[in-house]
């Protein structure tokens, strides 16, 4: 594997980077219902910047906070970034409520965008624009475009202007960002320099459950991984409980939405 571009440089960047998946949302739930019951549509009026976390997201988040509070100061977060998304943004809020931290809003790590197929899982797709199930086979889950919407390496190039700045903006800090499951797929695929055929099995093989942290730290002066997925918060709480999509038809309900 080639060594990625966002290994190269001088190591004047962040000490830590670490991607947290929002907690469990009403959109999760509502698409799990959409997937058991075949229908072509998801159950769920808000739109998508506006979907907000189920009770068990909630319980979740609060569970990430216990663990954050937990820590040592050297090694809790310094810088917080969320997306502006409501599910997202919630589980920052929560997760931090017990540190003196400002959440700083960025779009570049919202979600990415289906265009007319925000809310219409893949069997309205199907049903409704076979031409585009087969566009989307022909082409490939990485570079299909849905007609008004965002492909993977659309969210990569968002990934790729964000990830520069913090480097260039916060050397020295902790960085935790609050984000979604495509998003922090892009950012594997940048920070480890995967390639299309990897980052799209990694969907599949290790599904993201919510509220989990993915972790990297410098290493001489490149953010190595030292771990994915990481759910201990989640697990070690009385209270809240892992959730993940069910299995990859998941992904195709909605065509592919993290909500």
């Amino acid at each position: 594997m080639e060594k990625p571009l966002a290994a190269e440089g001088q190591s004047r960047g962040i000490v830590e980077l670490v991607l947290v998946r929002h907690g469990e949302s009403v959109g999760n739930v509502a698409d799990r219902e959409a997937i058991a019951a075949k229908a072509h549509r998801l159950d769920l009026e808000a739109r998508d910047a506006d979907v907000e976390l189920s009770e068990e997201g909630q319980k979740q988040a609060d569970a990430l906070g216990e663990h954050l509070a937990s820590l040592p100061k050297d090694q809790r977060p310094t810088i917080v970034v969320s997306s502006p998304y409501q599910r997202a943004r919630s589980t920052a809020e929560r997760a931090l409520a017990a540190l003196d931290l400002e959440v700083v809003i960025d779009e570049r790590i919202r979600e990415r965008e289906l265009g007319i197929f925000d809310g219409v899982t893949w069997y309205g797709i199907e049903a409704t624009h076979p031409e585009e199930s087969a566009r989307r086979a022909r082409v490939g889950k990485f570079y299909y475009r849905p007609p008004g919407g965002e492909s993977w390496a659309d969210v990569i190039l968002r990934v790729r202007s964000i990830l520069v700045e913090l480097q260039e903006r916060f050397h020295g800090e902790r960085v935790w960002l609050f984000s979604h499951e495509a998003v922090i797929l892009a950012f594997r695929y940048v920070v480890e320099g995967l390639d299309e055929k990897r980052v799209v099995a990694l969907q599949k093989e290790e599904p993201l459950a919510n509220c989990s942290m993915t972790r990297y730290r410098a290493v001489d002066g490149a953010l190595q991984l030292v771990r994915a997925d990481d759910t201990r918060p989640v697990e070690e709480s009385d209270e809240a409980h892992v959730t993940h999509e069910t299995d990859d038809a998941a992904e195709d309900a909605g065509a592919g939405q993290d909500i």
